[in-house]
């Protein structure tokens, strides 16, 4: 994230960022330091020693008090990590003996329980000192939750120095998530206390990537056993909730121009007319961690993930049959998802919110502005070659479950669209959102069938027209051109298919065609494939011509224009059912242009098929079933969502994680 520079005063205490817009400075009289000088600090050779410090030693005012550059992006969180590894190794194993950690974390504890409970919060000193207490809890918990099993770690905040008695019944890794949580619960968001909320989300994003780095279910991590069975569960998810959609929208000027960092003085792109900030961005990744583990354990229910799919609209008063954990503007919310769904994380809420949140998917149906929404969708497809292959899932299942409503097949071809600056297929003066979606969808299957191959995404992609088939209305001509353009192609690759199969077939033996006779079955088996979509495609056409014939004179003249594609398919056996009813309409509008003459224009063409369209009896056509597909989630989701999340936490979080210890998914692949 590139950052205009910040100048953030808290009377005698200042934060601010360098000059080249990457990382904050905390200053205080004469104190600083650059990442290549901690690891000769003398502050944190003492905390990494081998001598206990006293958690009332005047010594913790000190290392609080000092001037620390504090990392905001990857690339200067893996300075830090690397000027301070000898110093984290050292604290790692000499804190097994002296307890410091434990002290450190005391420190904090003691500290965030007076700025929740009293107006400390308006004290800058004690919030920065809370705070840089804070970030080397979170520097060393990073190093931990990489180098050391859950349990190692664990005794690492409960070690306790020599002169300490063991009565404490609560782990004091317990407690310190159960003090992050109540501190992002309890402390307003304000600009003395927003980088103190940002570093509480820092470390709950550090402690819970264990799951990057250990093989085993979430929910047999004590971690996350803590975060799921906390009291105060349903209300941070209306905190974090609340504090997306506020930062997201800037309510304040004057509050959150440190809050944006500076951002709004800053010449944007269009791209980045809505910049979401760092709070923003860490609350919706953790909110995204907390709902997608710990999902099949019936013991022990996810609050979070059941607060998300409940939560209710607080701009409606009337009564609901579900109890709901929050209420929140849906209006709000929406317009905040149409406008940031460009990054993975927000397709995903929105993917989870339109499958799971029978409200919100409700609300989002009933928009007369649904284009708001769409329109980004088709942007991340038609943009394929340049996102990763999750989001362009993401984005077509929630097409998929969109085009599932009737109401919405309906509306999306009474919205009329002009200029499209992204679609550089070509000009398009004006088409119905309808029709971009057809020409998005088309698009995407031509891609992948010369790029991915991915027959999952051919499904989701025809399933999604299939939906919408049946209400196809007043098609553009190159919409038209389009469809059937897509089955020319598909016609023209079976012809290749069946004539290498044929030549493989008649091909001579011998003893090395081992490579061969698998080369023949693969065709075999991509012929299938190829007849199941042109199959799905015919279906498409048929259910547009059975439903909407008189509404679609374009499409009829594109059909009749390339009529003899269809005739090597009548006698096909996977396709001659559907290609009847094609042959019954091709031959009653071929026979009415035939008697109006040989040398008619395209528009008199298209007359004559407007009236015939109108005088067509399609009871002579032969019924088949409603086509419609219904989206359905994996069985097992947690296999595909966990390492989709955690790659996005690694790519988008600011923070850096150690590549060669993560074991949860493939850096080539994420």
């Amino acid at each position: 994230m590139n950052l205009s520079s910040l100048n953030f005063v808290w009377e005698s205490f200042e934060l601010k960022m360098d000059n080249n817009g990457s990382s904050f400075e905390t200053k205080m009289g004469a104190n600083s330091s650059s990442f290549s000088e901690l690891a000769n600090n003398e502050y944190l050779r003492k905390l990494s020693g081998t001598d206990p410090i006293d958690q009332m030693d005047p010594y913790w005012n000190q290392l609080l008090s000092y001037s620390f550059l504090i990392p905001i992006n990857s690339a200067d969180s893996k300075l830090l990590e690397e000027a301070t590894s000898a110093i984290s190794k050292n604290f790692a194993i000499n804190n097994c003996r002296t307890g410091n950690f434990g002290a450190l974390t005391k420190n904090f504890l003691l500290r965030a329980t007076e700025l929740k409970a009293s107006a400390q919060c308006e004290d800058n000193i004690f919030t920065w000192q809370t705070y840089n207490a804070l970030f080397i809890i979170r520097t060393m918990c990073k190093y931990f939750v990489e180098h050391l099993s859950e349990e190692l770690l664990i005794q690492q905040f409960d070690t306790k120095s020599p002169a300490e008695s063991s009565s404490e019944k609560v782990s004091l890794a317990e407690e310190f998530i159960n003090s992050l949580v109540e501190l992002l619960v309890d402390v307003p968001v304000m600009n003395f206390t927003y980088a103190l909320h940002l570093e509480a989300l820092n470390t709950l994003l550090v402690l819970l990537s264990i799951q990057m780095f250990q093989p085993q279910p979430a929910r047999k991590f004590i971690l996350y056993r803590y975060m799921m069975q906390g009291k105060w569960k349903s209300s941070i998810v209306l905190r974090l909730w609340m504090g997306l959609m506020i930062i997201a929208f800037c309510l304040s000027a004057s509050l959150w121009s440190v809050v944006t960092l500076g951002m709004t003085h800053k010449a944007k792109k269009p791209e980045e007319e809505f910049s979401e900030t760092l709070l923003a961005n860490q609350s919706l990744l953790f909110l995204l961690v907390l709902a997608n583990h710990c999902t099949t354990e019936r013991l022990l229910p996810n609050p979070y993930r059941q607060a998300m799919f409940s939560f209710t609209n607080s701009q409606n008063n009337s009564p609901t049959k579900v109890a709901a954990t929050f209420k929140i503007d849906y209006s709000q919310l929406y317009n905040t998802l149409s406008n940031t769904l460009r990054d993975d994380q927000t397709t995903l809420l929105l993917y989870l919110l339109i499958h799971q949140n029978e409200g919100m998917k409700a609300f989002i149906l009933s928009r007369t502005n649904i284009d708001q929404l769409v329109m980004p969708l088709l942007k991340i497809l038609y943009g394929a070659q340049d996102r990763n292959s999750h989001h362009i899932y993401m984005a077509l299942i929630i097409l998929l479950i969109l085009s599932e409503d009737d109401v919405f097949n309906k509306a999306i071809h009474d919205i009329v669209l002009k200029n499209i600056p992204w679609f550089q297929e070509r000009a398009l003066a004006e088409v119905t959102l309808g029709g971009l979606i057809i020409l998005v969808v088309i698009r995407t299957i031509q891609y992948n069938m010369t790029r991915m191959r991915d027959k999952y995404l051919h499904t989701n992609c025809l399933a999604a027209l299939a939906n919408m088939s049946g209400n196809f209305n007043n098609l553009h001509p190159y919409v038209s051109q389009r469809l059937i353009s897509l089955f020319s192609q598909l016609c023209k690759k079976h012809t290749r298919l069946i004539e290498l199969i044929r030549q493989a077939a008649v091909s001579p033996q011998h003893s090395e065609e081992h490579s061969e006779e698998e080369t023949e079955q693969d065709h075999v088996q991509d012929l299938a494939v190829l007849e199941e979509v042109i199959r799905m495609v015919l279906e498409i056409l048929n259910s547009c011509l059975c439903n909407c014939l008189h509404h679609n004179p374009n499409l009829l003249y594109s059909i009749l224009y390339e009529k003899d594609l269809f005739s090597q398919f009548r006698t096909h056996p996977t396709f001659q059912d559907i290609i009847q009813n094609i042959d019954s309409i091709l031959n009653y509008f071929s026979t009415r242009l035939e008697q109006n003459g040989a040398s008619l224009s395209p528009s008199e063409v298209l007359d004559i098929i407007k009236v015939g369209a109108i005088q067509f009896k399609r009871e002579q056509l032969k019924k088949f079933p409603e086509l419609k597909f219904k989206y359905v989630e994996e069985e097992s989701p947690e296999e595909f969502f966990i390492p989709y999340i955690w790659s996005l936490v690694y790519h988008s979080c600011n923070m850096y994680f150690n590549t060669a210890r993560i074991v949860l998914f493939s850096l080539t692949s994420s």
